[in-house]
């Protein structure tokens, strides 16, 4: 369930935290995100970054080992910042990633605002696809 009430300063003071543990010596462009589960739960990520570029973990990878390994749970609202606190929009695979793991009408703080799931992926193939599909 999305809470009618988002604190989005709140949400991306832990995306700014989270930004500062980030690994990137090769791009030197440190990436947070932060987001509420639908049990109230506040989880992080950050980018960690390897010398072989193909093996980089995008912030949105860690945010969503961190859903599994705090006890998984759908994202409810979602925010990514880059190293000055500007507003990021997550690239295509990230975006198809948070999609897997949201709940219906997952809220994102975009840079142009904010926008729900189906907005930033329109017509997104994913569990909800299967689980119509297999009704």
């Amino acid at each position: 369930m999305i809470p009618a009430e988002i604190d989005w300063d709140a949400l991306r003071s832990v995306a700014m935290d989270a930004m500062r543990k980030a690994y990137v010596p090769y791009s030197k462009f440190p990436v947070g995100v932060a987001a509420i589960v639908d049990d109230g739960r506040v989880i992080s990520g950050c980018n960690v970054e390897n010398a072989s570029y193909g093996l980089t973990l995008c912030a949105e990878c860690t945010l969503v080992s961190a859903l599994a390994m705090t006890g998984g749970g759908k994202l409810v609202a979602f925010t990514c910042v880059d190293g000055n606190g500007g507003a990021l929009m997550p690239c295509g695979r990230c975006r198809q990633l948070l999609y897997e793991h949201s709940a219906e009408g997952m809220l994102l703080e975009t840079v142009s605002g904010i926008r729900t799931i189906d907005e930033v992926l329109p017509d997104a193939f994913g569990p909800r696809t299967l689980e119509e599909y297999h009704a």
